[in-house]
């Protein structure tokens, strides 16, 4: 049987994240904040721990101090003396000049950290994504299937998976091909209108992997990546197993979120202010862990029904230290040390750390990053002409306010002194 606490975990988090703009700007894709209080990273090291996985590298490369800082801060939680860890590796040119050039490159440059320890198995996992799994059951699942290497899948309408790397199985669930987005999806045997999309979870038995990835390097024809390259290869060759994402959520619907898009990103926030949410934040038998600051309880101050000065929050999260202070907010998420000022509205937004929403102000759909002040009498997300002049706009009308972007008082605020 496979001892879990023995696998040796490599957590991607270099990416860029170029789709998340601006909220990359100034840090790497798995430290943006999500759901509040936590980084999007945190997900997949909760899914670790809550597995029994105590030996886990997080690979960094991409604006990497504010992921650093927040691992340093909130995961030291490791028993060295018991052979636990978690290491933040940066790369470091150890096979090259060259930084990391695919998932795939990121392991192999990687290769000294496996074979100082040589463990049985290699779990590669992405920073990036929203999910609760627990990776004891598929590695029972490698081990009974006597597989070389095992793919997380999750199963997705055809018309909704062209955007994915797309799984196709044969009758026994083992892998014969994979497609990166392609036009017509290959569905899943017996089930036409269904595909297996892959989910960036690889399972690897340490002898094979450390001979696909040395081959792969030697390619030139190589795009250096599990997915297009690695995976297809090994299912030439070895038994590659397709497992099934059994989702800890425990809802009659999987839930699986590549928040790689800024549309995506906000709602997978959204999502969780449901009543009740796919993805349970609330649920102590799988709890998401982070690093948690000292701030004060939050509070909402004035209850003025006559003149509308009301501190009111309705179907939101609110983190410690926030004050809503005679503003309303409304289905939004406020991350800890906000500030919502007297007569101000916030709606179906996104809030980070130290933002303060001034007098009369007036938010809608938006995202704003850390260290904003919004004027007195501003509005975002109710004219956006004026908006993508100044913030950046998705298709979907998505306004997102860059972290510490200095925001003009209205010119007709500015003549209101003492409102």
């Amino acid at each position: 049987m496979i001892d879990i606490r023995r696998i040796h975990t490599f957590v991607l988090a270099g990416g860029k994240g170029e789709r998340l703009w601006p909220l990359t700007r100034d840090r790497a894709k798995p430290a943006v904040p999500f759901g509040g209080a936590y980084r999007i990273i945190d997900v997949t090291l909760s899914n670790c721990i809550n597995s029994g996985i105590r030996k886990i590298n997080v690979l960094i490369q991409y604006k990497s101090h504010s992921l650093q800082r927040h691992l340093r801060l909130g995961w030291n939680i490791f028993q060295s003396d018991l052979g636990e860890y978690i290491d933040v590796i940066p790369a470091q040119h150890r096979t090259g000049e060259h930084w990391y050039l695919g998932t795939a490159d990121a392991i192999y440059q990687n290769l000294h950290a496996i074979q100082a320890e040589q463990p049985e198995h290699v779990l590669v996992l992405g920073g990036d994504h929203i999910y609760k799994m627990n990776y004891a059951d598929m590695a029972a699942f490698h081990e009974a299937q006597q597989a070389a290497v095992t793919v997380g899948v999750i199963e997705m309408d055809r018309d909704q998976a062209r955007g994915f790397g797309i799984v196709e199985v044969d009758a026994q669930g083992r892998i014969i091909g994979f497609e990166e987005k392609p036009e017509h999806p290959k569905s899943i045997p017996g089930q036409p209108r269904r595909c297996f999309v892959s989910m960036g979870i690889y399972l690897f038995n340490r002898a094979f992997m450390e001979e696909a990835l040395i081959e792969d390097a030697k390619r030139e024809d190589s795009t250096k990546d599990f997915g297009r390259d690695v995976i297809p290869r090994a299912a030439q060759r070895v038994r590659v197993m397709a497992y099934n994402f059994k989702d800890e959520n425990h809802r009659a619907s999987k839930y699986w979120r590549d928040i790689g898009t800024i549309d995506a990103y906000y709602e997978a926030n959204l999502d969780l202010i449901s009543v009740s949410p796919l993805f349970n934040l609330y649920d102590r038998e799988w709890p998401i862990r982070t690093y948690h600051e000292q701030w004060p309880p939050a509070k909402t101050v004035f209850a003025d029904a006559a003149t509308g000065r009301l501190g009111m929050v309705l179907d939101s999260l609110v983190c410690n230290g926030c004050i809503i202070s005679g503003g309303r907010v409304r289905r939004s998420v406020l991350s800890p040390d906000v500030r919502v000022n007297s007569y101000a509205d916030v709606q179906e937004s996104i809030l980070m750390e130290h933002v303060d929403v001034g007098r009369y102000a007036k938010i809608k759909r938006a995202i704003i990053d850390k260290d904003v002040v919004i004027p007195r009498h501003a509005e975002i997300g109710y004219d956006l002409a004026e908006d993508r002049k100044r913030f950046h706009v998705t298709e979907s009308g998505i306004v997102v306010v860059g972290k510490g972007t200095v925001i003009e008082e209205p010119q007709a605020a500015a003549a209101l002194v003492g409102t």
